[in-house]
C-alpha cells in the first residue's frame, strides 16, 4: 500500500473572502469555478452542505467537512478511502492562497491507474479549476493551465457515448416526416453546463452538409436523401438531451441495395458523428469563468486556455 498526497495552490490577487465566495458556489447552478463543459461537472443530491453526495464524472464522494468561504473538504466514497479538499487562506489585503489536497491510500491496480491516468488528469482539472478562480476574482490569469498530448488523448478516449433510445415524443417533426418508414433509430448525449441550447449549434454532428427543411422548438429536421433512399435526420436539443434520430425507407432497387449495405454501420456512424461534435462543441465553449464573467460584462483578457485536441 502506498499512500498518495497530491497538492496544488495557486497565489491569487483578490481577496480571501472574494475567493471564498467562489468555493461556495462548487456544484451550484451557476458554478462559476469547476470546468465545465470540457469536463463532467460536480454534482450532489443536494445544496453543497455536509452530508451532500455526489462526485464528478465517475468519481464518487460526499461532503465530509465544510467551512464557508474557507475550506470544503470531500471523502471518497468506499471501497474508495481518503479525501481530497479545497481552502482558502488570506495573505494579507488583495492576496490568498487556493489551495487543493487529494490523500489517498492505493495498492496494486489503484497505484497503477493513479500514476498512469488519474494523476495528470487530476492536475489539469485543478489546475483549471485555479484558472477559472482566478478569471473570475482577479479578472485575468497569469499562467492557464495547457493540457499535455497525454491529457489530451485520455480525454478524447474516455469521453462519453452515444446512448441508443426510442425516439423522444418531443421529436415531432420527426416522428412525422415519413410514411411507413423501413427504419428508425435514435442516440443521445446529456448536455452540458456551457453547451449550446439551440439545434442550430449542432448541425455539424451531420458536416452541415445537408438542407435543414423544418424547425419546431428545440427540434430540426433535415432531409438526408440519397440513393434512392429518403431519409430524414433530426436533432432535438431539450432541457437535458441531444438527440440524433433518424428514419429511413428506401423506394426503388438501388435503394434497396444501397440500404442493405449502408444500414449495418449506420448505427456506429450516427454515434461517432454525435460523439464527436458533442466533445468539439464542449471543449470549443466558454469556461465556468468566462461565463461567469460574460454575465458581469467584464472580459478576461487572458491567453487562451489550449483545449484543443
Amino acid at each position: 500500500m502506498s499512500e498518495i498526497r497530491d497538492v496544488h495552490e495557486r497565489v491569487v490577487q483578490a481577496p480571501a473572502e472574494v475567493v471564498g465566495s467562489l468555493l461556495d458556489r462548487l456544484s451550484a447552478t451557476d458554478d462559476p469555478i469547476f470546468p465545465t463543459p470540457a469536463w463532467e461537472p460536480m454534482s450532489f443530491d443536494g445544496p453543497l452542505g455536509v452530508g451532500a453526495c455526489g462526485g464528478h464524472g465517475p468519481v464518487r464522494y460526499s461532503v465530509a467537512a465544510y467551512e464557508p468561504g474557507r475550506r470544503v473538504r470531500f471523502a471518497f466514497a468506499p471501497p474508495g478511502n481518503g479525501f481530497h479538499e479545497m481552502t482558502v487562506e488570506p495573505l494579507g489585503p488583495g492576496r490568498c492562497v487556493v489551495r487543493h489536497v487529494l490523500e489517498q491510500d492505493l495498492r496494486g491496480a489503484q497505484l497503477l491507474l493513479w500514476r498512469a491516468v488519474v494523476k495528470a488528469v487530476h492536475g489539469t482539472v485543478v489546475e483549471e479549476v485555479f484558472d477559472n478562480i482566478e478569471r473570475v476574482a482577479a479578472g485575468a490569469v497569469e499562467s492557464p493551465v495547457r493540457w499535455s498530448p497525454w491529457v489530451r488523448l485520455l480525454h478524447r478516449l474516455n469521453w462519453g457515448r452515444a446512448a441508443a433510445v426510442d425516439i423522444p415524443e418531443r421529436a415531432a417533426l420527426i416522428r412525422t416526416a415519413l410514411d411507413r418508414p423501413a427504419y428508425r433509430d435514435a442516440y443521445r448525449m446529456e448536455l452540458l453546463p456551457g453547451m449550446p441550447r439551440d439545434p442550430d449549434g449542432w448541425t455539424g454532428i451531420l458536416r452541415d452538409a445537408f438542407p435543414v427543411v423544418a424547425r419546431e422548438g428545440g427540434e430540426l429536421l433535415m432531409n438526408v436523401d440519397t440513393a434512392g433512399v429518403t431519409a430524414r435526420a433530426s436533432i432535438l436539443v431539450d432541457d437535458r438531451y441531444v438527440t440524433l434520430s433518424t428514419v429511413a425507407r428506401a423506394d426503388t432497387t438501388r435503394g434497396r441495395l444501397y440500404w442493405g449495405v449502408v444500414r449495418g454501420v449506420h448505427p456506429f456512424m450516427a454515434r461517432l458523428m454525435l460523439r464527436r461534435t458533442h466533445r468539439g462543441l464542449a471543449l470549443a465553449a466558454p469556461s465556468a469563468g468566462e461565463r461567469a464573467l460574460a454575465k458581469t460584462g467584464v472580459s478576461s483578457g487572458g491567453p487562451e486556455n489550449g483545449l484543443a485536441g
